[in-house]
């Protein structure tokens, strides 16, 4: 399944709630899924060979990511879903600190740092939306 968002697909909960079927609907999800794919790519880069340690880091926190958001929407009840969400985020926070560290070491350039990061703030902003309208209540698994 690619993780690209559907064409005219939004990422404001009112306008999606009612054609979430399953997790890869989320558009949380398919931010999360697009940032794994993005730094699949970057991981290519010859300068990535030196550091498999941060890179293994990146993608387990990248994965992670996914993995919560899927699981916790699995999951039955608001609270499970909404703590999912709340790992997911930090796992996602884990990827732009790992972001910074990969730049430093030369393992990315400066154009790839900020389109990763980016992604992966604009992943975190979509999370954190979806998880306050859990909260609220405002969103149903």
């Amino acid at each position: 399944m690619a993780c690209r968002v559907r064409s005219g697909a939004s990422s404001r909960i009112t306008d999606v709630v009612e054609r979430i079927e399953r997790f890869e609907d989320l558009v949380a999800w398919q931010r999360a899924c697009e940032l794994h794919r993005q730094l699949q790519e970057a991981f290519r880069h010859p300068a990535f060979a030196k550091g498999f340690s941060l890179r293994d880091q990146l993608e387990r926190a990248a994965t992670s990511t996914m993995g919560n958001i899927a699981e916790g929407y699995e999951r039955s009840g608001a609270k499970e879903f909404a703590h999912g969400l709340s790992i997911a985020k930090g796992s996602n926070g884990e990827v732009r600190s790992h972001l910074y560290a990969a730049r430093d070491a030369g393992y990315i350039a400066p154009a790839t740092f900020e389109s990763l990061r980016d992604l992966a703030e604009e992943t975190s902003k979509v999370i954190a939306g979806l998880r306050a309208a859990v909260l609220r209540g405002a969103f149903r698994a």
